[in-house]
């Protein structure tokens, strides 16, 4: 039996990021209000709400408390097909 050494969900990346894009605008945040925030460049806020990287649990907890959501509340969010 193989071990796998990196799982990516696809389907949960661009999920996560389409929540995290819609939740920011809800607030009416831009990326560059969200970024500097956290201290973090622009593009990695893009790159979130893109789908394009698998961020990290660290991470989404920060992304929260700069929108000022309950953690658990942030994680609520709906698979897209």
């Amino acid at each position: 039996m193989s071990v796998k050494k990196y799982v990516r969900n696809e389907q949960l990346i661009a999920s996560f990021g389409k929540h995290v894009r819609r939740m920011r605008e809800e607030r009416g945040l831009t990326q560059e209000d969200l970024a500097f925030s956290m201290n973090m460049e622009i593009s990695q806020v893009s790159r979130v709400e893109r789908g394009v990287i698998n961020t990290s649990i660290s991470m989404a907890y920060e992304i929260s408390k700069a929108m000022d959501v309950p953690f658990h509340e942030f994680l609520n969010f709906e698979l897209e097909e």
